[in-house]
């Protein structure tokens, strides 16, 4: 048996014990699992908060009453997963119920381009909403002598796992600035893995896409010490222009111990679903995310969950949304 599938199981055993004797036999109980990323980025930290906030298991506290403004029977939890390529495939495949991708590999595997040109697109990928920004992070070691794009050249620079999203971002970015991976010394490793190489000077830079502050680079700028590479200049409108989804984007000073100001681009973190998915559960959990009280949770929970607001649940979605989803925003004249 898989981890993910043993983690499920045991988080499904561990809420099935937490409801009070007689819920199982007088109420109706449905799983949501959302597939997210590894524990250093930060998918997993806003998925647990999510499927905390859409969970109501039997027997909870009304909402009005200060309790689960949940969908009602509904157990929710995050799942530790591979990222957005990994999840729109999981999902496209019925193996997991929802989980988060970037706006563009979203594209990309609805419209079977780019990463997804060599398989079969995902057709029966649908959008719940869109999350927040994920801001390409460039991080170099301290004094690997890297301030800019081009001074990759020669480096040893993680892209990312093969088949990755962030990958597929790094090719486009290197090549508007006139590289290739043939002019770096490439290496194909997770965020996590990187970080432990640079500390041990084993690798110069790494690429990661993630909402920040991101704990892997939290961590190496708060031991040894790193430096964010600027992403911006007249090299990067071309990009912005062609790729809908791409937005330039800023990390504002003091995110990251010891780091200024630094120019990117970003993309939105899309929450996906199949669009076989019971329209009535998906309209429920899309009502339930977008609670108000639901603000509570979400600006103390992280630093990026402040972004999740409804007015920009349609930002950067580049697939058809699920008509579950559909039906709630039109109730609430988001969408004519």
């Amino acid at each position: 048996m898989k981890s993910t599938a043993r983690t499920f199981i045991a988080l499904a055993l561990f809420w099935a014990c937490l409801l009070p004797a007689g819920a199982h036999a007088n109420s109706e109980i449905s799983y949501f699992r959302i597939g997210t990323g590894g524990i250093a980025g930060t998918y997993y930290p806003i998925g647990g908060l999510i499927a905390q906030w859409v969970s109501n298991p039997p027997g909870s506290r009304p909402c009005d009453e200060g309790g689960s403004c949940g969908v009602p029977g509904l157990i929710s939890v995050a799942q530790a997963a591979n990222g957005s390529v990994s999840n729109v495939k999981a999902v496209g495949q019925g193996d997991l119920e929802s989980g988060f991708a970037q706006s563009d590999v979203t594209y990309w595997a609805y419209s079977g381009t780019e990463i997804f040109s060599k398989t079969e697109s995902i057709r029966n990928l649908r959008a719940i909403g869109s999350l927040y920004r994920e801001s390409f992070h460039l991080v170099a070691r301290k004094g690997s002598g890297i301030a800019s794009l081009q001074d990759l050249r020669g480096k040893r620079v993680s892209l990312d796992e093969p088949g990755s999203g962030t990958l597929g971002d790094a090719r486009i970015i290197l090549k508007a600035f006139g590289l290739s991976e043939k002019d770096l010394r490439p290496e194909y490793v997770k965020p996590e893995v990187a970080v432990e190489k640079i500390k041990n000077d084993q690798l110069d830079a790494y690429f990661i896409v993630a909402g920040y502050p991101t704990k892997s680079v939290k961590d190496l700028t708060s031991t040894i010490g790193a430096e964010l590479i600027p992403i911006s200049g007249p090299a990067i409108e071309p990009v912005v222009a062609k790729y809908g989804f791409f937005a330039q984007d800023t990390i504002p000073a003091g995110v990251y111990a010891g780091i200024g100001e630094t120019k990117t681009l970003s993309v939105r973190a899309i929450w996906v679903v199949d669009d076989k998915l019971d329209p009535e559960l998906v309209y429920q959990v899309t009502k339930a995310v977008w609670n108000p009280k639901a603000r509570l949770l979400f600006d103390k929970g992280h630093p990026k969950a402040v972004e999740i607001t409804v007015d920009s649940a349609l930002d950067g979605i580049g697939i058809p949304l699920h008509p579950g989803a559909k039906r709630y925003y039109r109730e609430i004249g988001l969408l004519k």
